[in-house]
C-alpha cells in the first residue's frame, strides 16, 4: 500500500515538471520585444567645444643640482711661510674681487729677483763694452785701410822708379816689406771685426737666459700672493697663518658666485619636442657638426625654481645640451647658468642659489606652427565624443601626439571646426539625440591654456 503511493507521487512530479516546461516554452515563443522606454529617448543636454588649432607654447622641464660655474683651487705654486691670512678666509664667507686672501714669504724671490738684475747688468754692461769695442774696431780698419792704399801706392811709385834705376833695390825691398806689414795688420783687423759678432750672439743668449730667470723669478714673486679673481664663496681652507706651505699643496677652495649653471635632467621626448621648435635651418650641402649652431637656444625662456617651494625661483638662459644621455634615468642633459644667484635684492623672497641645491627647470619655447589641442578629459581611452550634424552622438578613435597642461595634442582623428563633447556621458550610446551648448569660457580657456597659463 505505502509502495503504490510513492509511485503515485513520482507520476504527479513528473506530470508537473512536464507541464511548467511546456508553459515555459509557450511563454517565450510568443513573447514581445519590450517597448522602448521614453526616457531613453530623451536628447541629452552636452557641452560642446569647437576644435581649433591654437598658437601653443611647447613646455619641457627637469630635475638637477646647482652648482657654481667656476671653482678655485689654490694650489701653492712655491714654497713659503704663510706670512698673511685674511680673517675672513674661513668656509662659508663671501669675499669680494680684488681680496688678498692669502700671502707666502716673498723674501727668497725677492733676493733671487735681485740677484738676478745684477747679473743682467753686468751682462748689459759688457754688451756695451762689446758694441765700442766693434765702433773702435771698425774705425782702425777704415784708417789703416787707407795707410795700406798709400803703401801699396808708394810701393807702385818705388817699383816704376827701380826699372828707371832712379832707387836702389833695397828702397824697393823696404816699401815691400812695408805693404805686406800694413796688410797684415789690416788683415787682423777684419779678423777681429768678424769675431765681434759671434761674441755679441752670445751675450744676446745669456742676456735672453738671465731676462727668463728674472722672468720666472717674478712669476714666482707674484705667486705668492692669493686674490680673489672674482666675487666668491670660500668653501674649504686646509692651511693657517704661519704655516709652512710647500710647493704643490692645496690652500683653500672657493666658488665663483657671480652665476651658476644647473645640469637639467630632461625626458628625451620633452628634449625632442622643445629642441625641433627651435631648430635653426641649415644649407644641406653644408652640414653643421655643433648642434649649438644649428639650434637657437635664445628662443627658450627658462626658469629655475627650489624644488619643494614653486615660489622661489630664479630667471636663467640655456647656454649648452651636455653631449650623452645621463647613465641613470636615461634623459637628456641641458645646462642652464643663472646670473647673480647670490644676489642680496630680493633675499626675503629668494635665497642664494647654493651648491648642491636640488632645482626643477622649467622651459619653455614656441611652437613653429598652430596645434589642434583639446582637454585631456575629453579623450576617453582613445577615443573622442563628437557631434554630427543631425546633432547625434559620434564615438571616433584619435591618436594623441603628447599631453601638457592638461592639454591632449591631436596628432590624427580630429580636423578643425568640429564640434567635440566636453562631457561623459555614461553610456555613450552611439547615435544618442544631443542638444547640444557651446562652452565658449571653456574655448577661451584652452587658449589660455596652449599659451602656459596655470590650470
Amino acid at each position: 500500500m505505502t509502495q503504490g503511493k510513492f509511485r503515485s507521487r513520482k507520476v504527479f512530479a513528473l506530470a508537473g515538471l512536464i507541464v511548467g516546461i511546456a508553459v515555459l516554452a509557450l511563454l517565450v515563443f510568443f513573447a514581445e520585444e519590450p517597448e522602448r522606454s521614453e526616457a531613453n529617448s530623451r536628447p541629452l543636454h552636452l557641452n560642446v567645444i569647437d576644435v581649433q588649432s591654437m598658437p601653443f607654447v611647447l613646455s619641457a622641464r627637469g630635475f638637477g643640482l646647482a652648482r657654481p660655474v667656476q671653482t678655485w683651487q689654490a694650489v701653492a705654486n712655491v714654497a713659503g711661510r704663510v706670512v698673511e691670512r685674511h680673517p675672513q678666509l674661513n668656509s662659508g664667507t663671501l669675499l669680494p674681487a680684488g681680496t688678498l686672501l692669502l700671502a707666502l714669504d716673498p723674501s727668497r724671490y725677492e733676493l733671487a729677483i735681485a740677484e738676478t738684475k745684477a747679473e743682467l747688468a753686468s751682462l748689459e754692461a759688457e754688451q756695451a763694452q762689446l758694441e765700442v769695442e766693434v765702433q773702435n774696431t771698425r774705425h782702425l780698419l777704415q784708417l789703416e785701410s787707407e795707410r795700406l792704399q798709400l803703401s801699396e801706392s808708394e810701393l807702385e811709385r818705388i817699383e816704376r822708379l827701380l826699372k828707371t834705376g832712379a832707387v836702389s833695390r833695397s828702397q824697393f825691398d823696404d816699401q815691400r816689406r812695408a805693404t805686406l806689414a800694413q796688410r797684415q795688420q789690416v788683415q787682423s783687423l777684419e779678423n777681429q771685426l768678424s769675431v765681434l759678432p759671434s761674441k755679441q750672439q752670445y751675450l744676446e743668449a745669456q742676456i735672453q737666459r738671465v731676462n727668463t730667470r728674472l722672468e720666472q723669478g717674478r712669476e714666482d714673486l707674484a705667486d705668492t700672493r692669493f686674490t680673489a679673481p672674482y666675487d666668491l664663496r670660500v668653501r674649504d681652507v686646509d692651511v693657517e697663518e704661519y704655516q709652512f706651505a710647500s710647493q704643490g699643496q692645496s690652500l683653500f677652495l672657493a666658488d665663483n658666485i657671480e652665476q651658476a649653471e644647473i645640469e637639467a635632467q630632461v625626458p628625451l621626448a620633452m628634449l625632442r619636442r622643445l629642441m625641433t621648435a627651435v631648430l635653426v635651418p641649415v644649407d644641406p650641402q653644408e652640414p653643421v657638426l655643433d648642434i649649438t649652431e644649428r639650434m637657437d637656444f635664445s628662443a627658450i625662456q627658462s626658469e629655475v625654481k627650489l624644488t619643494g617651494f614653486p615660489s622661489v625661483s630664479w630667471p636663467a638662459t640655456v647656454t649648452r645640451v651636455a653631449s650623452g644621455l645621463d647613465p641613470a634615468t636615461r634623459s637628456g642633459r641641458v645646462i642652464v647658468k643663472v646670473d647673480e644667484p647670490y644676489s642680496m635684492t630680493r633675499v626675503s623672497e629668494r635665497p642664494a642659489l647654493q651648491r648642491d641645491m636640488h632645482v626643477q627647470v622649467t622651459f619653455s619655447a614656441d611652437s613653429p606652427q598652430p596645434l589642434l589641442a583639446i582637454p585631456s578629459s575629453a579623450v576617453h581611452q582613445g577615443e573622442v565624443y563628437l557631434l554630427d550634424n543631425d546633432h547625434l552622438l559620434q564615438r571616433r578613435p584619435v591618436t594623441v601626439a603628447f599631453e601638457q597642461n592638461g592639454l591632449a595634442v591631436i596628432a590624427d582623428g580630429l580636423s578643425p571646426g568640429e564640434q567635440l563633447i566636453v562631457d561623459d556621458p555614461a553610456p555613450a550610446v552611439t547615435g544618442t539625440k544631443v542638444v547640444p551648448h557651446r562652452d565658449e569660457a571653456l574655448e577661451q580657456h584652452l587658449r589660455e591654456l596652449a599659451q602656459g597659463a596655470a590650470q
